[in-house]
């Protein structure tokens, strides 16, 4: 089921005895839009510290309660690494994340069974937990994919010939914790309408100046099914969706 990822902010996470916080954002790879983090602000329980849980650890939502189960107790997630608000996520940090809980590197998708933390990159890192970070970290020692589904929000978004509007949302699949669609708001660009644009036609995230460039036209856009928050994206709304964009497959079939 294909929902706002934004809807799941402040969903309460329920460990197998207790309550452990709410959900405060998503951190994906920006490669493949998948979720590799799950960040959880603890609250009044441990000092408003935040977490990091794996997907690999998360249970089905329950909407009507508004919660997430988790595969964990509350020792366990008192016991691990805790989240440095204003530094960037390294990749030490992930790799005591995966040795203390035992999951393996992005078990949550096929597409990514390479370890991400295998080996090191070269550009700095520029996603930050807070807006700026007070002290420096070794960029060799970051993962510059590793992006906030918060942060992703009002950036432009620019096709082909021009900009076509802003992401105003990210689906997610829950069954999956992968992000399959951005919600662009296309403003005054095409009569006022929302579309979604799949994940494979991002060729570029420009972090900096807060910008995705599709390989998308204006014109496919204005021809492209309006989309409602009220809309469901059943297979025969990806079919109408996919097929003029020749996007790789969608979910299910007819």
């Amino acid at each position: 089921m294909l929902k706002f990822a934004s809807a799941f902010r402040g969903f309460a996470l329920r460990a197998s005895d207790g309550e452990i916080g709410a959900i405060a954002d998503f951190l994906f790879d920006d490669r493949f839009f998948a979720a590799r983090w799950l960040v959880v602000d603890t609250g009044g329980w441990l000092s408003a510290r935040k977490v990091l849980l794996h997907p690999e650890a998360l249970g089905k939502p329950d909407r009507a309660r508004l919660e997430l189960p988790v595969a964990l107790t509350r020792a366990q997630i008192e016991g691990s690494p805790a989240l440095a608000e204003h530094l960037p996520v390294s990749m030490q940090m992930e790799r005591h994340l995966y040795d203390y809980y035992g999951w393996e590197p992005m078990a949550n998708d096929s597409a990514l069974r390479a370890n991400p933390i295998a080996s090191k990159f070269s550009a700095p890192p520029l996603f930050m937990v807070a807006p700026q970070a007070e002290t420096a970290a070794d960029p060799l020692e970051c993962d510059v994919h590793l992006r906030s589904v918060n942060a992703i929000a009002g950036y432009r978004v620019i096709g082909s010939d021009g900009a076509l509007g802003a992401v105003e949302d990210l689906l997610i699949d829950e069954d999956r914790w992968s992000f399959p669609y951005l919600v662009v708001d296309t403003g005054n660009w095409f009569s006022e309408k929302h579309v979604l644009i799949s994940r494979h036609a991002v060729k570029d995230i420009s972090w900096s100046d807060r910008e995705i460039r599709v390989d998308v036209s204006g014109g496919q856009v204005e021809a492209s099914p309006a989309w409602s928050a009220l809309g469901d994206v059943d297979p025969y709304y990806e079919k109408d969706l996919h097929d003029p964009y020749d996007w790789p497959g969608h979910r299910g079939a007819i």
